[in-house]
């Protein structure tokens, strides 16, 4: 947020290559509801990545996104790596 050029991880520094931006008013204890509200007004991305709760409450959510948005929406099994552009 304070336009850092490098950040360190895992002992590294690494580039920062990315926009980082301030998402106001999203809770991560959102429910659902909440997080479906908040998606509609959001442009489609081309894939969304639930990495967040149980896998059966996960998989309840993207079958929402689905259903409701009409948008790709995936549960990453655990330790599967997925590449973001």
């Amino acid at each position: 947020m304070n336009g850092a050029s490098t950040l360190k991880m895992f002992g590294e520094y690494v580039p920062v290559r990315a926009e980082v931006a301030d998402v106001p008013h999203f809770s991560a204890h959102a429910d659902a509801d909440q997080i479906l509200d908040w998606l509609h007004g959001a442009e489609p991305p081309h894939t969304t990545y639930l990495v967040h709760d149980e896998e059966s409450s996960a998989d309840a959510l993207r079958n929402r996104i689905d259903d409701e948005l009409g948008w790709t929406a995936v549960v990453p099994r655990s330790g599967e790596g997925v590449l973001v552009r």
